[in-house]
């Protein structure tokens, strides 16, 4: 017999969801203060966006006052886990903004299922106005003093990286470009690398349907832009868009697809692709100072940085 508690979801080791409501979380908890990382110089503050959103600023060690492009970053985690402020998520940013020398802005959004989708997306887009507003405002000064709002960037790992299509479809031409990496995009189609990790694609397509309760299945757009009722990725504002996978991730033809259906699109911007031969989901999270995720890291700073 059914319990009013019975778990409709457990991934061992990162979540456990209960019929009820209830939910425990065993990975992203360990939090990191903000603070000046003493190798990068890369320096950390907490803000809020508005009641609800905060996030966490990131600056690299400033040499002059020319001003640096400016990434709003989304971080993975089936948009029911992690955390901006957890220090794998730290040590990630420390990493990036070091190489690529941006103005990061990575978003604490509120996290499904207690949030269902499309709360990540309301954030997402709040998080933008407000990154946007500050060139008028003025009231965050690493922005205001340190960031080149001509040059705004979207990102986001896993399902950050669908957030980030989505806000860039939201931003349009405000934004400059947008650094999809690893994203969670699904579909009713089957693609090789599923095969990859069967029980991780099955544990995918079975999180979405929780976190986005009112979901139509694989083909919603919010977890398929290439479904045949998505907004045409030809309406994407931004100019450049830059795709990054790996070779062994479950996800890798997906946004392998992504790629290719805004190449052959009648979208006027460019876009880029590159793959990480043999790396699983995640694997610049977990290991950044790797070799591929240095590099990863370096293709990302020449695409943020191409005037």
């Amino acid at each position: 017999m059914e319990t009013h508690d019975e778990i409709i979801y457990d991934s061992e080791g990162y979540i456990r969801i209960y019929k009820s409501g209830r939910v425990e979380r065993f990975s992203g908890n360990e939090f990191v203060s903000p603070s000046t990382d003493p190798t990068t110089g890369v320096s950390f503050k907490d803000t809020t966006i508005v009641p609800g959103i905060s996030a966490r600023l990131c600056i690299p060690k400033i040499d002059s006052d020319k001003k640096l492009p400016i990434l709003v970053h989304f971080h993975g985690g089936a948009f029911c886990l992690r955390s901006a402020f957890e220090l794998i998520l730290h040590n990630f940013l420390v990493s990036l903004v070091a190489r690529c020398n941006v103005v990061a802005v990575s978003v604490q959004y509120r996290l499904a299922p207690e949030h269902p989708i499309p709360a990540a997306y309301e954030d997402s887009y709040a998080t933008l106005d407000w990154v946007l507003s500050q060139s008028n405002n003025r009231t965050e000064p690493w922005l205001v003093k340190h960031g080149d709002f001509t040059r705004l960037y979207v990102s986001g790992e896993s399902s950050g990286a669908n957030m980030a299509h989505h806000t860039a479809m939201y931003g349009g031409t405000k934004i400059q470009g947008a650094v999809l990496i690893q994203p969670y995009f699904l579909s009713s189609k089957e693609v090789k690398s599923d095969k990859f990790n069967p029980e991780m694609t099955k544990n995918l397509v079975k999180i979405w349907k929780i976190v986005c309760p009112s979901t139509t299945g694989v083909d919603d757009p919010w977890i398929n832009p290439l479904a045949e009722d998505a907004p045409p990725l030809a309406t994407l504002g931004c100019k450049r868009v830059l795709v990054l996978v790996g070779g062994a991730d479950p996800l890798r033809d997906r946004g392998k697809a992504y790629y290719e259906k805004l190449k052959e699109s009648e979208w006027k911007g460019e876009v880029k692709y590159w793959e990480a031969p043999g790396e699983a989901h995640g694997f610049y999270v977990f290991n950044p100072k790797s070799e591929v995720s240095v590099a990863q890291d370096l293709i990302i700073a020449d695409f943020v940085n191409k005037i």
